[in-house]
């Protein structure tokens, strides 16, 4: 920062601004006081002094002996500071002067020195003593005063020898002009005495004031500069010494305080984030049980909803079974068999294994869906785990008179848990059975696919960047229900919500949980009262996985 866009410059010029102005307008009052004081106290003297001229000539004009007056007057304009005497008439004729040349001329009336006596085309009787005295300069350039004294015609000068009518108030003027060079010299200085005055006044001032801001205000800022940067490196250790009570003290003291709880909120942000990966994983490992819980709970939903179709399903061999059985026991009680009684026998024993193999098989299917066990990701095929859901919900679809339209093509194999996705697929196929209480269509496609600049895992949301094309196994389950309102679509993977009477709202939740854990992407496309289509794309396992 340079000096002159400081602080402390700023304050500086400030207030010697303010006393410079101050001190300035002081000095040139008094300056203008004293000037004024000395030139009145010159105008007085040179009243009294053209005073003690008229009364010193007074009685040789009574006489009118005007060579002696003159005389006088001569004398008198020789002393030093005298410029000239001069005695005219009330008409203007100089009848005497110290300058010779002048005697016998006239002298203007409206000049400076007339036109006080002369206003308004008549002469005053009485004149105030301001109005006698006149300051001009001569052909030099000098200051001069001249100073009138009105010579009034008195008793003795009417009744004397030159008598005068008493009708005649002024009988002439007597006119001193006197030198102003030594007023002006102490003028001079008088002004530079009061310039140095003010000159040292300001200077010291501004460095009793330069002390006291330096002092005051620019180190205690200074300081807050440092602290400010200071602490904006992370140095939160550093304290501002308060040195005062003021204002800056109180803003040193309030920095102080800012810095011990920035050093606190540091201190506890360190230790949090000692801990945070620690924090990070525990709760990262209850995220992953509340997940797989939350799977387990709706896999058990699942099975419920299958349960009665279940029941059913498993009913008609167990009769069959209970029917052979009912069928031999007779026969065999009924005495010993023929061989073509065996051989029926025989027939009814296999399709009785038959059947209980059936069962066998769907309490299997079921005991591995409902079993809780962790992940396990492997090459699998996505076709053979949309076979395997619907073979749980065949008798389901079967009661509902929902045709099962299927389009399987080779798709790729996939890294997967094949538990998970056939969960994922029997809650999507459940959907599709609910939303087609009295029968309809119902649809699964599987088909490859190709997108452009997958990276990896994660969800495909993030493709669409330039890069190799990556292939995608697809499945797509569309039904002929009535289909989600518009409204609806943004929330239907939001846990807990359903428009369902006795709905968990965890169905699609626990889907998209379980797709998005495959790196993987599903899409909803419905429209009210044409039907909906659940899409899964997976991507495609490595080359050379088992």
């Amino acid at each position: 920062m340079r000096w002159l866009e400081s602080l402390q410059a700023k304050l500086l010029a400030a207030v010697c601004g303010v006393a410079l102005v101050s001190i300035g307008v002081f000095a040139w009052v008094n300056i203008r006081y004293e000037q004024a004081e000395r030139v009145d106290l010159v105008i007085r003297g040179a009243s009294q002094f053209s005073d003690t001229v008229k009364r010193s000539t007074h009685y040789a004009m009574l006489q009118n002996r005007w060579e002696d007056a003159f005389h006088i007057m001569d004398t008198i304009g020789k002393q030093e500071g005298v410029t000239r005497v001069r005695v005219f008439t009330k008409e203007g004729t100089i009848l005497f002067s110290t300058e010779r040349s002048e005697v016998g001329s006239a002298v203007d009336k409206r000049a400076e020195s007339c036109y006080a006596c002369h206003a308004a085309e008549r002469p005053l009787e009485r004149l105030m003593l301001p109005d006698r005295a006149r300051i001009f300069r001569d052909a030099e350039g000098q200051r001069l005063l001249g100073m009138i004294t009105p010579l009034y015609n008195e008793p003795g000068c009417s009744e004397g020898c030159h008598v005068h009518p008493k009708s005649k108030s002024v009988l002439g003027v007597l006119d001193i002009t006197l030198s102003l060079a030594r007023v002006d010299e102490e003028i001079a200085a008088i002004t530079r005495r009061t310039a140095a005055f003010a000159g040292t006044t300001i200077v010291l001032l501004a460095m009793i004031l330069a002390g006291i801001v330096r002092r005051g205000v620019v180190r205690p800022v200074r300081e807050l500069v440092e602290g400010t940067r200071r602490v904006a490196h992370g140095d939160l250790t550093h304290r501002i010494p308060v040195r005062t009570v003021d204002e800056v003290g109180v803003l040193a003291a309030s920095f102080n305080r800012m810095t011990e709880a920035l050093g606190k909120a540091q201190a506890e942000l360190d230790a949090l984030v000692a801990t945070l990966e620690q924090r990070v994983e525990e709760r990262t490992g209850e995220l992953r049980e509340a997940q797989a819980q939350l799977i387990q709970t709706e896999k058990l939903a699942s099975l419920g909803k299958l349960s009665a179709s279940i029941a059913h399903e498993i009913n008609n061999p167990l009769s069959g079974i209970l029917t052979y059985a009912k069928l031999l026991s007779r026969k065999f009680r009924m005495g010993r068999p023929d061989a073509e009684g065996v051989q029926a026998a025989l027939q009814q024993l296999a399709l009785v294994e038959r059947e209980t193999q059936r069962c066998c098989s769907i309490v299997r299917n079921l005991l591995d869906f409902a079993r809780q066990r962790e992940p396990s990701f492997q090459a699998v095929d996505m076709g053979a785990v949309v076979t395997e859901a619907l073979s749980l919900l065949e008798n389901r679809l079967a009661i509902q008179n929902v045709e099962v339209a299927r389009d399987l093509a080779p798709v790729p194999t996939v890294r997967a848990d094949f538990g998970q996705l056939r969960q994922a697929f029997v809650n999507i196929l459940m959907n599709a059975c609910e939303a087609m209480p009295k029968g309809g269509t119902l649809r699964v496609v599987a088909r490859e696919v190709s997108l452009p600049g997958y990276g990896g895992r994660g969800p495909l949301s993030s493709t669409g960047k330039s890069g190799p094309p990556t292939r995608f196994a697809e499945i797509a389950i569309s039904d002929t229900g009535s289909g989600i309102p518009p409204e609806h679509l943004s929330k239907i993977f939001d846990p807990f919500f359903t428009t369902k009477e006795k709905g968990t709202g965890l169905g699609l939740s626990v889907v998209y949980g379980i797709v998005e854990k495959h790196g993987g992407k599903i899409t909803v496309d419905s429209r009210v009262g044409q039907g909906t289509t659940v899409t899964v794309c997976l991507p495609a396992a490595a080359p050379g996985m088992a």
